[in-house]
């Protein structure tokens, strides 16, 4: 049986311009997240809005 993880979708990340796939903890959020990681939701780019 082929593994499942090319069947999921993805995104590319705000920070860093990665692709990254969806993850089960992401499953009820996942039109919400804009990051791969941790350290990109930290270091996201500022605000442009004052």
């Amino acid at each position: 049986m082929a593994h499942a993880k090319p069947t999921l979708p993805t995104k590319t990340c705000a920070c860093c311009g990665r692709p990254f796939a969806w993850r089960k903890k992401w499953a009820r959020v996942w039109d919400e997240v804009k990051y791969c990681s941790e350290r990109c939701r930290r270091t996201r780019p500022a605000s442009t809005t004052p």
